[in-house]
């Protein structure tokens, strides 16, 4: 046992909108999908905690997917949440 921890695949994940939304052309036009916008090292064997948004035009809403990229033992726990983009009123 070389005393080395490593996080479980384990993953949670819950947005709400805060503020205004505002999105660039190329995500509305459905050019840019997939974008990782979070990424944190969970092993020392490359294992990765991930964040990925996709914007789903039809339904007009936002939706983060969090996942481990690399799974040791037993299934992952991965989450999804969606933030539908409205009007910001204050």
């Amino acid at each position: 046992m070389v005393g080395v921890a490593e996080d479980t695949s384990d993953a949670s994940i819950a947005c709400r909108q805060i503020g205004p939304i505002t999105l660039p052309e190329k995500v509305r036009n459905g050019d840019h999908d997939g974008e990782e916008v979070f990424k944190k090292s969970t092993s020392l064997l490359f294992k990765s905690l991930q964040v990925v948004r996709f914007y789903d035009a039809k339904r007009n809403v936002l939706v983060y997917l969090s996942y481990s990229d690399r799974i040791i033992e037993g299934s992952p726990k991965n989450s999804v949440s969606i933030i539908p983009v409205t009007p910001w009123h204050r």
